[in-house]
């Protein structure tokens, strides 16, 4: 009688802890997860500061671009308004000699 009333209290014991195993298992499946969440979300934020930084560096190298190619075409036409100076007055000279003569 001894002996069945100790097997029983081994029996329930047991299931206590496999009922607190699976507790606890539970719970650390839920911890894993919310850390696992938790560093997505730190990495999507990383991923947007990067992405917002990248834009902002291709922003403003695009812009000094700009500037840079404004300042070039306005020395290109200063150099063709230049060269075609000279030759406009030279051959409206020549047009004028002609139609005089």
């Amino acid at each position: 009688m001894e002996l069945i009333k100790k097997i029983k209290e081994a029996e329930t014991q047991a299931q206590e802890i496999i009922e607190q195993a699976k507790t606890q298992a539970a719970q650390q499946a839920e911890q894993y997860r919310k850390d696992r969440l938790s560093k997505l979300e730190h990495a999507q934020q990383q991923r947007n500061v990067a992405t917002d930084e990248a834009i902002a560096s291709a922003e403003k190298q695009g812009t000094a671009q700009v500037e840079e190619l404004k300042a070039k075409a306005e020395k290109d036409r200063e150099q063709l308004r230049k060269n075609v100076g000279s030759k406009m007055a030279s051959a409206t000279a020549k047009v004028m000699d002609y139609l005089k003569g």
